[in-house]
């Protein structure tokens, strides 16, 4: 896998491509997509050997993102790929280049009600059928949260150390000849004539 082949012609799908430390998030690249780039995205990643890991939903303002992870099958390269619904709540399906996304979409639909278009089988996978209008992972409009509020900031920098103060050179004492007592001046002097 050539990565930086590969960041090329994401651009040319992408609204914004990120790197990212995967020892802080757990994945290497964020890629920002429009809809209608979906499915040339998942194409191209199938192409270069990558695997669908996940697909999910996100409900923040100012709409629901649907969020798709890659990994590669032979190197150590995981990719988060995200999305917007539109205003009737859909976006295309991948369920025909990755068969696994089947019953993620389906997931999908059954807890944020996020429509995937031309989904061969968007039936309820979890809820029962009668229950296909509860969507119960959507928010109320009061508590919902920023995009921008919750997506990962990159750490601060550290700030750089204070460097330390040179000590002060201390200032020089003048040695005062000091005058030896009388009696050991003397005991010194008797035993000098001995």
């Amino acid at each position: 896998m050539d990565i930086n082949k590969l960041k090329k012609q994401w651009q040319e799908l992408s609204t914004a491509i990120e790197d990212i430390d995967y020892s802080v998030s757990g994945h290497d690249y964020n890629i920002s997509l429009e809809r209608d780039k979906v499915r040339d995205f998942a194409v191209l990643m199938l192409e270069e050997g990558f695997y669908l890991v996940d697909l999910m939903a996100v409900h923040v303002a100012p709409a629901i993102e649907v969020v798709y992870q890659f990994a590669h099958v032979e190197t150590r390269c995981r990719v988060l790929a995200r999305t917007f619904v539109d205003d009737n709540g859909e976006t295309p399906t991948i369920s025909d280049i990755y068969q696994g996304a089947n019953w993620h979409e389906r997931e999908t639909r059954d807890f944020h009600g996020v429509v995937f278009t031309d989904h061969p089988y968007l039936y309820p996978l979890i809820l029962a059928e009668e229950d296909v209008d509860l969507k119960p992972l959507l928010k109320a409009e009061a508590a919902l949260k920023d995009v921008d509020a919750i997506r990962r900031k990159p750490p601060e920098p550290k700030p750089e150390p204070k460097p330390k103060p040179e000590p002060k050179p201390k200032p020089e004492v003048k040695a005062e000849a000091k005058s030896e007592p009388k009696a050991e001046s003397e005991a010194a002097k008797s035993q000098e004539q001995s």
